[in-house]
């Protein structure tokens, strides 16, 4: 039987040196309750080392999947999401192989690596705001071969989005879905971008503040809270289907 589930699935934590560092796995978790999401996904910069600790303080009325958002060498970020997180460590490790330089705290951001409550357990020294040097191709594909969904982050932005940074998407690349920013609505997305034409289209938070999480969300109709559900879902597939939502900054929710 299928029901609507509410989703947030871009979801920084205080491990992305641009996130505020009040972004703590209990603080998350509680804020998406509040905001009555179903889903979140937990994707930092380039790396996933706090999202086993989101994983342990989320209750039983939330499902958190494990992600990363990915800097491919174009300056293009995608989003990946996954259901297990044996399958995002398997991309961190290959991120990591691809990923030069080192994080200067005053340039970039502190990258604080937490436990659930938010005790700090080490600070990652990788330059996570980089970009890695697999090609945008390379980071879809290798979402896609450790059983992940590739979608591309806020697509229309000047910046990382993929058509600010390439000019356009390949026809060729297979992404799992588009990410509208809150600078656009869906319909004057399509009409504005003819690239996303036959690509699914969802929006979510780009969250890096507490207030902003589930500012912006996705409905997904499906079966159950998945990442194989959500691709069906994204594909119209037997009912199952995304409904873009609005991006409501956080000062017109209720207290």
């Amino acid at each position: 039987m299928l029901r609507n589930f509410k989703a947030d699935l871009h979801v920084h934590t205080c491990l992305s040196p641009c996130a505020d560092l009040s972004m703590g796995p209990r603080s998350i978790v509680s804020m998406a309750v509040r905001r009555a999401l179903d889903i979140i996904g937990i994707t930092d910069h380039n790396s996933c080392e706090n999202t086993p600790a989101v994983l342990r303080a989320a209750g039983p009325s939330l499902t958190v999947l494990p992600g990363m958002e990915v800097t491919s060498r174009e300056e293009v970020h995608i989003l990946a999401l996954f259901d297990h997180l044996d399958s995002v460590f398997r991309l961190q490790n290959l991120v990591y192989e691809h990923l030069p330089g080192e994080n200067t705290d005053e340039a970039f951001g502190t990258q604080v690596i937490v436990n659930e409550d938010h005790d700090v357990l080490g600070f990652s020294r990788r330059l996570l705001a980089g970009a890695t040097d697999l090609s945008v191709e390379q980071v879809v594909d290798s979402i896609h071969r450790f059983d992940g969904l590739a979608i591309a982050s806020h697509f229309d932005r000047p910046t990382f989005g993929i058509i600010g940074q390439l000019g356009f998407i390949p026809a060729s690349l297979p992404l799992d879905g588009l990410e509208v920013s809150g600078n656009i609505a869906a319909d004057e997305a399509r009409r504005r971008y003819s690239d996303c034409a036959g690509r699914p289209l969802v929006r979510f938070s780009d969250a890096h503040t507490i207030d902003d999480v589930g500012a912006a969300s996705t409905w997904f109709v499906m079966a159950e809270a998945s990442v194989a559900e959500i691709r069906r879902a994204l594909q119209g597939d037997h009912g199952r289907r995304a409904l873009v939502g609005q991006h409501t900054a956080a000062a017109d929710y209720a207290n």
